[in-house]
């Protein structure tokens, strides 16, 4: 009886560790891998999904950037299940030996898969491309429009300044001397209150 027990207890491990072995290792949704194409275009293919995986490549070439997304059902590959990191690994081999990551790629193959039903391919289903990088675009034009601001505040500074006189000396003649004699004249005869006035009749008498 405790040799039948014993038995039934390492078939028991026997099958938990062949289930281990067996069950597939998955690739987290939404990881990333960087790399190069032959032209040196820098790129990043993230993926997504479970059973129906959707795949998505963006690079960045010079002065412009350009993308593209995959669909399909790579689960439908047993070496896929296996080890779904050297599948993804495989993939991005085959996009660094490309020149553009986009254009010939209307679908996705790798070597562990290749007999595979089609389905389990990863089809192109968009792409896009975008002249330059909108960020820098919008950053040139606020500086564009900061230095238009500027020079429209110092012209207009220029435009409102007057202009500077030159000083017009102070002519000194007889017309002077006489209000000079009226006010000492105003200020001996006259009370204080009233030497403005005496100096004013003064001033037009001896005028």
């Amino acid at each position: 009886m405790k040799s039948f027990a014993l038995l039934f207890l390492v078939v028991t491990c026997g099958m938990g560790a062949l289930g281990q072995k067996v069950k597939p290792k998955k690739r987290s949704s939404g990881e990333e891998i960087h790399f190069r194409t032959k032209t040196k275009d820098v790129c990043t293919m993230s993926m997504s999904g479970d059973e129906e995986m959707k795949v998505r490549i963006e690079c960045k070439s010079q002065g412009m950037s350009y993308w593209c997304e995959f669909t399909g059902k790579p689960s439908v590959c047993r070496a896929f299940r296996n080890n779904p990191k050297i599948y993804w690994n495989q993939i991005a081999v085959e996009l660094r030996k490309l020149p553009h990551a986009c254009e010939s790629t209307e679908v996705l193959k790798t070597t562990m898969c290749q007999k595979a039903p089609t389905e389990a391919f990863m089809k192109q289903i968009a792409a896009g491309v975008e002249p330059e990088d909108l960020a820098n675009r919008d950053r040139s034009v606020q500086k564009a429009s900061a230095s238009m601001r500027g020079a429209g505040k110092s012209s207009a500074k220029k435009i409102g300044k007057p202009p500077i006189l030159p000083l017009i000396p102070t002519q000194h003649g007889q017309g002077s001397e006489n209000e000079t004699e009226a006010m000492k004249l105003a200020r001996e005869h006259c009370w204080e209150s009233l030497h403005g006035f005496c100096s004013y009749i003064i001033g037009i008498f001896r005028g």
